[in-house]
């Protein structure tokens, strides 16, 4: 019997973690993200997932913080932040990213789900393991911005810019019934 669960923001917490590159790279904020408007879907036959597919409003984007550089991250600072983002984001052209997956495997204290993540109309394979303690489901996945055709925000000639990676993080309670 296949059932289908969702889960979203009432249910935990979907953020984003940048770097900083280049020469003047300690003058920057690494920046946490968090995102406001995201839904996960589930199916389950019986109690095992058989897929997961997640939304994302682009749009739903908030900067939650930044750690380190020169002086304290200001309000102002967040939201030209938000802006940088949604800009490099493509966000009026590509509103939603997605994760489709339609392989879930057990894999140690969780499952491994593979499938296709589109950001910026660009869909590339990937792959996330995700770990199980009760009905917590907890999750980090690394993206590189540069392979959905996303350039990452840089300043004074590049000697200050957003690292490519990025670390994406999933923290959820979830209830099967």
């Amino acid at each position: 019997m296949t059932s289908v669960i969702s889960i979203g923001p009432g249910d935990g917490a979907l953020t984003l973690r940048t770097g900083v590159a280049g020469r003047a790279s300690r003058t920057g904020h690494s920046l946490t993200i968090g995102f406001d408007a995201w839904r996960a879907d589930i199916a389950f036959d019986g109690d095992t997932p058989v897929s997961v597919a997640l939304r994302v409003d682009v749009d739903s984007l908030q900067v939650l913080s930044g750690e380190g550089g020169l002086t304290p991250m200001t309000g102002p600072e967040r939201l030209v932040a938000r802006a940088n983002a949604l800009k490099s984001l493509k966000s009026s052209a590509f509103p939603e990213i997605v994760f489709r997956a339609g392989g879930v495997s057990a894999s140690g204290d969780g499952y491994r789900l593979s499938g296709d993540l589109t950001i910026c109309g660009v869909t590339e394979p990937h792959t996330v393991d995700v770990a199980v303690d009760g009905s917590t489901v907890s999750g980090q996945s690394a993206v590189t911005q540069t392979a959905f055709g996303i350039k990452p925000y840089s300043l004074m000639m590049g000697a200050l810019k957003v690292a490519d990676e990025v670390v994406v993080t999933l923290e959820a309670s979830v209830t099967v019934s």
